[in-house]
């Protein structure tokens, strides 16, 4: 019976608008397979890469700057080349891509945690409540990502020194990246409770005497999912962006635990030198993963919206 019910149930998922829009449109899944790519080499960087750039004994300053195997005359240990350090280029986008998909899922995952829950709140509630949550929401909007990440870095790290700061970086990128970016996720859940809380459904479960808690992560969230899921693709790649450009800043990734953002920071500084290689590679690899984000995210907007999307 439950071999049954888990093969309809698979039938039923094949069988979906969803996935017969998504066989029908080769953007999108050329898109998602390039994703699904980079979350794999991420995942199995250990495996795949050549060498572990975070262990010092990995590699030798004398191997500094090596071109990629297509340029160089006798050396093929390094397919993309080294960077200043002595550094595979191919094995520092691996580990890179791992730490920037880490800290781009997790902050989405606290901006979604926080804006969803004050985005319930605030259009179920109404009133004063909804003005006080949304006030603070439009403060929080006219700090940018720079801005927090500047004043927290500098506060932490004068706190408690350079050296921790650098062992936490991945959190305090999380944490920061996260608060300062939930209020897309708030104004949007917001709008859909407005529109929600007023259908028979609702007044059902209250009649029935359910508490507001559960009218609206039982009952009112669940319809709320579809322009969710299309934030929180568009925010991941935003993410990323800004992890990259807080590391190329200085205010992200240390320089021993490098991401796309400090590879690309690090590599700046001999572009010109004619090690373009450096910088060229990481920078392509974020550019990538950025696309193909962004288009999977314009593509699950279209299809949420069926005025846009035309099959």
């Amino acid at each position: 019976m439950s071999e049954q019910a888990s093969l309809s149930r698979w039938q039923r998922i094949r069988q979906s608008d969803f996935v017969y829009y998504f066989l029908k449109d080769k953007v999108a899944m050329a898109c998602f397979a390039v994703f699904v790519i980079y979350v794999l080499a991420a995942v199995f960087a250990p495996v795949i890469a050549p060498h572990n750039p975070y262990d010092p004994s990995t590699y030798d300053i004398m191997d500094a700057e090596i071109p990629p195997v297509w340029l160089a005359d006798d050396d093929t240990s390094f397919i993309l080349g080294t960077d200043n350090q002595g550094r595979d280029i191919l094995s520092t986008i691996l580990y890179g891509s791992r730490i920037s998909l880490v800290i781009g899922l997790c902050a989405v995952a606290l901006q979604l945690c926080i804006g969803v829950v004050v985005g319930l709140v605030a259009g179920y509630a109404g009133g004063r409540t909804d003005n006080l949550l949304m006030r603070l929401a439009d403060i929080q909007l006219s700090f940018s990502t720079m801005m927090v990440a500047i004043i927290v870095s500098a506060i932490f790290q004068a706190m408690f020194g350079g050296e921790f700061y650098s062992k936490y970086a991945v959190l305090m990128l999380v944490l920061i990246i996260g608060i300062s970016e939930w209020p897309q996720y708030a104004r949007t859940v917001r709008a859909s409770v407005l529109a929600e809380k007023k259908k028979e459904y609702v007044e059902a479960a209250k009649v029935m005497g359910f508490k507001a808690p559960r009218i609206m992560f039982r009952h009112i969230l669940p319809n709320c999912l579809s322009p969710i899921l299309v934030i929180s693709t568009v925010q991941v790649a935003n993410a990323i962006m800004s992890e990259a450009a807080l590391s190329f800043l200085g205010l992200g990734m240390p320089v021993d635990k490098p991401s796309l953002g400090s590879l690309i920071s690090v590599g700046f500084n001999y572009i010109f030198s004619g090690s373009w290689w450096i910088t060229a590679f990481p920078g392509l690899c974020l550019i990538v993963l950025v696309m193909v984000i962004n288009l999977l995210g314009d593509w699950l907007r279209d299809l949420f919206n069926p005025k846009v999307y035309k099959g």
